[in-house]
């Protein structure tokens, strides 16, 4: 069992920077796939990046390459997404998810049906 919690959202201007965190519980944390997704009002939601459960590879949505950084530190069981250059379009509901990748990844990392755990969501708004 693997319990996430997230924190970090909240209201910044366009152009502004946050870092959410998730934070997990589970002796096995490093053998997790860490994925964080958005779902915006009205939309899908969808994945934002992605790591293995070492920190050695991470994957990215278009949408956000250059501008958003995942890591780990998993002596604290913490996953983080750094967000700068944070634009309206990125107003949404982020959840961190898990799923157990042993060394590598799990499957196709954006697909949000292959995670098996949940946190409950951090708002993140960026106004104009």
């Amino acid at each position: 069992q693997v319990q996430l919690v997230e924190s970090g959202g909240g209201l910044v201007q366009a152009g502004g920077s946050l870092r959410l965190s998730c934070a997990a519980s589970g002796r096995t944390f490093s053998s997790y796939v860490i994925t964080w997704f958005r779902q915006a009002p009205g939309k899908e939601r969808e994945s934002v990046a992605g790591i293995i459960g070492s920190g050695g590879s991470s994957r990215y949505a278009d949408s956000v390459k250059g501008r958003f950084t995942i890591s780990r530190d998993n002596v604290k069981n913490t996953v983080y997404l750094q967000m700068n250059s944070l634009k309206p379009e990125d107003t949404a509901v982020y959840y961190c998810a898990a799923a157990y990748g042993g060394g590598g990844w799990s499957g196709t990392w954006s697909n949000a049906g292959e995670y098996d755990y949940w946190g409950q969501g951090t708002q993140v708004t960026v106004s104009s």
